[in-house]
């Protein structure tokens, strides 16, 4: 691959000179936040494409940069005038960097490698320089090949250990011979690294090109080309098949960013946002080593049929390092789909209502959608006669704006419940029209810092009209931006395809007049969770757009509770003397500190015992997941009917249940709801 698909640097490719004028015209004409393509704009460009061709800096030296400098202030005044100089000369060098780079790993992993040593690598990458010259670049090929093969020895011990458990007789393979072991495995990974890389042709590091000029805009707005293009109408992103989570490129590792409710990985419980994956098996195959790894060729070894095992190597938030074995499976829309419990406490029976997602005609043939289900099942709460509900839109990740508002609806008599501004116009207000009220009694709705989106205007609505108490973590996502797919190809009349442009179009406000965007929803009542002091969310992203506001909207407080501030201190007073979350706060302290240690052992000993420590560490939090509650819940009645000839259902609901008598958040928002008060001359909406 090394030079024979590279093109002169003058003769380039007229689809690549459409596609540049093209994403300028649109991204200047039709994005929200347009930005001025200039000097500062190049610079960050100019950053953004090195560091994704090298994150950890393994590749080019400080002689390249030096080279690409010269363009560093140019890009604005190239993409304006078609110019590829800048990109062909990178993807030029990069060729032939990663080529001379095969002879370092190859050469390096030939020898015994010294554990003894006590040596240490820096993994924040922003922080390393390039290297000099070659001497220096082997050298940081050495710790990093040296690191690979560590934590495959660590785990070949581990395993021989766990062998001589099982078999007394079992005779233990030597260090030395383990080493070996982990050489040829670290070997053969770096083989089908760079043979994935060979083949990354020139329209693969064009796209990514192409990306660091739009995500500049805002990190949601991407460029997909054709091949990819087609995945996305397939499944709105190829990120979510094979275990169900979305993916995302951080420095040299991949980032879980989130679970698809209904997922395999969701289900199986043990992957969580904000792990990094470091190795993916098939099945009881060798693990494969994608650090470092293009994030698009990572999902290829973690995506797989239907009922084949996958197993992650995961490093949690703690700094533990586990394996998880998913079974790849498809997304069950059904658990995406509303769901209700009923609880009794002290005399009183609450409804809790799960809400994963803001659907809407998910399938053809039920055309089921969230408002109906969420109405119908408040109607089947009340036929029960409970006295306040729970709305658990916790890692709800949004979905449809119809819904959303519909849904607010159902707790409103009428008014505005969200507004939505395009580039250089006015907000407009999105009502609830439909005077009925489903639901005019006590009302807790439980967010935490995944709740994004749609459950944002859903929650912003519902405290901005004091409608209900908030109860979750520090905020929500804070994802105030609509996005809207163009195909690119309406732009021209080449004949071939150059794909398309997800852009952001929209920006959606409270009624109160603020943003969600970035803020998110700060809960009434703030709970610990282990993500409290974590940048996790919308701010987390590159780039993102910035909070601002609009003029509020006409709208009259709810104002039918008796206690409203009264409840809320009191269950701020009983979470201060709650020893659980006591005891979630320190581990969320923690959590952070773990996550900003970015230093690595290369000594063996070292990083045994720096494993034994976080793992030790963690354990100290283990009274956690021992907290329970007395309570029940159970199926509506509507539901155990159903239930007696479902045998499938009843053991989700079941696990679900055991989940709710377990869950702490949960039970804090039942005490919220037990102390609310509706003033004297409030009646309930009965059926």
């Amino acid at each position: 691959m090394l030079l024979t698909s590279f093109k002169k640097l003058e003769d380039t490719d007229p689809k690549d000179k459409a596609l540049i004028t093209i994403l300028n015209y649109v991204l200047t004409q039709w994005h929200y936040h347009p930005q001025e393509i200039n000097d500062n704009f190049s610079k960050n460009v100019y950053t953004k494409f090195l560091e994704s061709l090298d994150p950890s800096k393994r590749y080019f030296l400080q002689s390249d940069i030096e080279e690409f400098s010269v363009y560093k202030n140019a890009i604005d005044d190239q993409i304006k005038q078609e110019n590829l100089t800048f990109f062909n000369l990178v993807y030029k060098r990069f060729n032939e960097r990663t080529e001379e780079s095969k002879a370092y790993y190859k050469e390096i992993l030939t020898h015994p490698i010294d554990f003894m040593s006590d040596e240490t690598l820096n993994v924040d990458y922003e922080k390393t320089k390039y290297a000099t010259n070659t001497f220096e670049l082997i050298s940081h090929w050495k710790k990093l090949m040296k690191f690979s093969v560590l934590t495959r020895v660590y785990d070949k011990v581990n395993e021989e250990d766990d062998k001589l458990k099982k078999d007394k007789n079992y005779k233990i393979k030597t260090f030395s011979e383990l080493e070996i072991e982990a050489r040829e495995s670290t070997l053969k990974n770096m083989d089908e690294y760079f043979n994935r890389l060979k083949e990354l042709d020139h329209s693969d590091l064009f796209s990514t090109y192409i990306n660091c000029i739009s995500e500049e805009f805002d990190p949601h707005t991407n460029y997909y080309d054709p091949i990819k293009k087609k995945g996305f109408d397939q499944s709105i992103s190829g990120k979510l098949e094979g275990i169900g989570a979305r993916l995302q490129k951080q420095n040299d590792y991949v980032k879980v960013s989130e679970l698809v409710i209904g997922g395999p990985a969701w289900k199986q419980g043990e992957l969580e946002a904000e792990d990094i994956i470091l190795k993916v098996a098939q099945g009881d195959g060798e693990p494969l080593d994608i650090v470092g790894m293009r994030l698009d060729h990572s999902i290829e070894f973690i995506k797989g049929k239907k009922g084949t095992e996958v197993r992650l190597t995961v490093k949690k938030i703690d700094g533990t390092i586990k394996v998880i074995s998913i079974i790849r499976d498809v997304i069950e829309l059904e658990e995406t789909f509303v769901k209700s419990s009923v609880v009794n406490k002290n005399g009183k029976k609450f409804g809790v209502i799960n809400l994963p997602k803001f659907y809407i005609d998910f399938d053809e043939k039920n055309y089921r959608n969230s408002t109906t289900d969420m109405a119908q099942e408040i109607e089947r709460l009340k036929k029960e006669n409970v006295e306040g509900l729970i709305v658990d839109l916790r890692n709800n990740g949004g979905g449809s704006l119809k819904t959303a508002i519909e849904i607010t609806g159902l707790f409103i008599n009428q008014g505005p419940v969200v507004q939505v501004k395009y580039r250089d116009k006015e907000a407009q207000i999105k009502s609830d029209i439909d005077p009925k009220m489903q639901w005019d009694g006590p009302l807790v709705v439980l967010v935490n810092e995944l709740s994004a989106s749609a459950s944002e205007i859903f929650a912003a609505a519902m405290q901005d009209y004091k409608r209900a108490v908030i109860i979750g973590g520090k905020q929500t996502y804070g994802k105030g931006t609509v996005q809207s797919v163009l195909d690119l190809n309406r732009y021209h009349n080449l004949k071939e395809d150059i794909g398309a442009l997800k852009i952001t179009i929209q920006k959606f406000y409270r009624i109160n007049g603020g943003s969600t965007q970035l803020e998110g929803v700060h809960s009434d009542i703030m709970l610990p969770s282990r993500y409290t002091y974590m940048e996790i969310g919308e701010r987390d992203l590159t780039n993102p757009l910035k909070f601002d506001k609009v003029p509020e909207a006409n709208y009259a407080l709810w104002n039918n509770y008796a206690n409203f501030n009264e409840v809320i201190g009191n269950s701020k007073k009983r979470i201060a003397n709650n020893t659980y979350f006591k005891l979630i706060d320190e581990n969320a302290k923690w959590l952070k500190k773990s996550q900003d240690d970015s230093i690595v052992y290369l000594n063996y000993e070292a990083y045994k015992n720096d494993l034994e420590y976080h793992k030790n560490e963690s354990s100290k939090f283990d009274e956690i997941k021992n907290y329970t509650t007395n309570l029940t819940f159970e199926s509506p009645l509507y539901e155990k009917a159903i239930l007696k000839n479902d045998t499938d259902l009843t053991e989700k609901r079941s696990t679900w249940h055991k989940n709710l008598k377990k869950d702490i958040y949960v039970a804090e928002a039942l005490n919220v709801l037990e102390d609310l008060k509706l003033k004297p001359n409030h009646h309930l909406v009965k059926k």
